[in-house]
């Protein structure tokens, strides 16, 4: 490696750390240059009272290990097989009845996770800071491989009986052999200098790894050998510094029909085509969650605290509800016919998927929700930061 590649990784690292390590630090600086009046401006708004329509019910709630830990992780749970998957950074393991909470089987791996759970291939699938991936047997825990990768796993392995797929936070994507963990083949991305700390999970289907990167594109390649299908973009980077350049996406996409959608930070929501990765259509958005889709809307919770619902054939704002500015925001969920958010202290904010008023709110856990919710049915799994997994049900009042 010459002097300036290794300077420029140095500083994209250095500069990532600081960047986020909770983006919310962003107006926390700014109010320190602005003083007492703007720190007031910039609190997250207070909760407006609201007069349930549905019923919300807790079915059951059981603890994981320290759920976040003390670092900025986004270890998300995981549905396969009748079972929630969930882990701690501390190293906990956990597979969950999804009916009754009843612990099916849990195991300590002895080292800090930062990324999982990925499930698929009956394979449980973990990762550390040191750029391990840990898979484990679906059905019993019992650990079945380890293999080394070259940096920090932050987002959550995908696999299906064929390959595993992983990107770790120095732009690289690997695929692995499911039974054994061997890497059998490896793509380089092209990063820029300034990134958000954290990744997208890869997407698999029929056999494609979709995987967006930090450089605003979803690539599109072949699970079992890497071949490249497509390199399609939703976001060019704008402005003159690199902070203000910054395009990460960090949400998983979602493929809805024949296209794959995904939400950039600072940049666009939009979508390109599944056969060749050509653009349908973008909007100016700006997240660094996950969106879902319900109702012919593509659901996003902005950076900014607005929830926001795009239609998925054009991209027209449908709705948008800004009641819940700098309330750090949880990626959005849609149960039944409606789309929920939770926040930094744990409240799960319910909305009507028609236009976004609020119907109900409910508490999961006092440290806040920052994994994605996982809705099944008339189920909501929600992991809060201090290990808190829960299970509610929606219901008519």
């Amino acid at each position: 490696m010459s002097t300036s590649q290794a300077t420029r990784g140095f500083f994209r690292i250095l500069l990532s750390a600081l960047f986020v390590v909770n983006l919310g630090a962003c107006s926390w600086v700014k109010g320190l240059w602005d003083g007492d009046d703007e720190d007031k401006e910039l609190e997250p708004v207070p909760l407006v009272d609201i007069e349930s329509e549905i019923k919300v019910r807790e079915v059951w709630s059981t603890g994981i290990g320290n759920g976040q830990g003390k670092f900025y992780n986004r270890l998300q749970i995981a549905l396969y097989g009748g079972a929630i998957y969930a882990a701690s950074a501390n190293g906990s393991v956990e597979s969950v009845d999804a009916q009754s909470g009843k612990r099916r089987w849990d195991v300590d791996l002895d080292t800090e996770l930062s990324g999982g759970v990925g499930v698929g291939g009956d394979l449980v699938l973990v990762g550390t800071a040191k750029g391990v991936v840990i898979a484990l047997d679906s059905a019993s825990g019992r650990e079945m491989w380890r293999s080394t990768l070259s940096s920090e796993v932050l987002a959550p392995p995908a696999a299906d009986w064929d390959a595993v797929v992983v990107q770790t936070l120095d732009g690289k994507i690997y695929g692995l052999d499911t039974q054994s963990g061997t890497r059998r083949w490896t793509h380089d991305s092209s990063m820029p200098l300034l990134t958000i700390r954290g990744t997208a999970p890869p997407v698999l289907a029929d056999g494609v790894a979709y995987v967006a990167l930090a450089n605003g594109r979803i690539l599109a390649a072949r699970a079992d050998t890497g071949t490249i299908l497509w390199d399609g973009r939703i976001a060019n980077p704008q402005g003159q510094s690199e902070i203000e350049r910054a395009i990460d996406i960090d949400g998983r996409p979602l493929i809805i029909g024949s296209g794959i959608y995904a939400v950039t930070y600072q940049g666009k929501l939009g979508g390109v085509q599944l056969a060749n990765g050509r653009p349908t259509w973008a909007r100016d958005a700006s997240s660094f969650e996950s969106i879902s889709e319900g109702f012919g809307n593509i659901y996003v919770s902005g950076t900014d605290g607005t929830v926001s619902a795009f239609e998925v054939g054009g991209g027209a704002l449908r709705w948008q509800n800004d009641q819940l500015t700098r309330r750090k925001l949880s990626a959005p969920a849609t149960v039944g016919s409606y789309v929920v958010v939770g926040d930094f202290e744990g409240y799960l904010h319910f909305m009507s998927q028609v236009d976004g008023h609020f119907v109900a709110r409910a508490r999961a856990d006092s440290d806040g929700v920052r994994a994605d919710m996982i809705a099944d049915g008339d189920r909501l799994y929600v992991f809060g930061n201090d290990g808190e997994l829960s299970c509610f049900t929606v219901g008519s009042p």
